[in-house]
């Protein structure tokens, strides 16, 4: 995606929009550097204070990090997933897995009864996945796989709304795990088999699909009670 030159008129406000766009759309990829002030200024065809003023902006609303000497990086990809990053920095992790259970439960109950069968395909790709993560010993990927599963499983809801929040949750939380370090023996005592998740949204049981959502985080929230 190409950057356009901006017009005179709120030039700060433009030029916020643009750098906000290459950050939505993936051209600015999540952890990666944006260029340099006098690049984008450049390309824009704006004086560098008013690129300064904008990447300021967009690092107070948590989408870019400033990093004194390296430069400046994609932190989230909306104001709601950096204001969660920002939450999530002060929050316990037990607060946390409880709003994951809260959202993660009720995505497969409704997932269960609104799937579609290249829904079910998604969700039964992504458990592969995920135990190959597992059996490779690679936590970063099995992080990863991990919340992948559990986002087909929220898009299997066709519940915008609820898409959009547990994006926006996902990608703080995937920020929060990386900034804390994980390791295959940090993750063992949380691991647990989601077949019975997948099974249950693909044969329709709702009630089934809610059972087995809850027990996964329930063996989640027990492990770490008794740390």
């Amino acid at each position: 995606m190409s950057l356009r030159t901006a017009q005179r008129a709120s030039l700060v406000d433009q030029v916020i929009d643009q750098l906000k766009e290459q950050i939505t759309s993936g051209s600015w990829q999540m952890n990666g550097k944006i260029p340099t002030e006098t690049v984008l200024a450049e390309q824009l065809g704006v004086g560098r204070n008013t690129v300064r003023e904008a990447v300021r902006a967009l690092t107070h609303a948590g989408l870019l990090e400033c990093r004194q000497g390296d430069g400046t990086y994609v932190r989230a990809t909306s104001e709601l997933s950096g204001a969660m990053l920002r939450r999530l920095r002060q929050a316990e992790q037990l607060e946390i897995l409880e709003v994951r259970r809260a959202l993660e439960v009720e995505s497969a109950r409704l997932a269960a009864t609104r799937r579609s069968d290249d829904d079910i395909k998604l969700i039964e790709a992504r458990l592969a996945d995920r135990d190959r993560a597992w059996e490779a010993g690679d936590p970063e990927a099995f992080v990863e796989a991990d919340l992948s599963f559990h986002m087909a499983v929220v898009h299997a809801t066709h519940n915008l709304v609820l898409i959009d929040l547990y994006e926006d949750f996902s990608a703080a939380l995937r920020a929060s795990i990386t900034a804390a370090g994980t390791s295959m023996d940090a993750l063992n005592s949380s691991y647990i088999p989601h077949d019975a998740i997948a099974r249950a949204i693909a044969a329709g049981d709702a009630a089934a699909a809610e059972r087995a959502g809850h027990a996964c985080m329930e063996h989640i929230l027990i492990a770490l009670t008794d740390v």
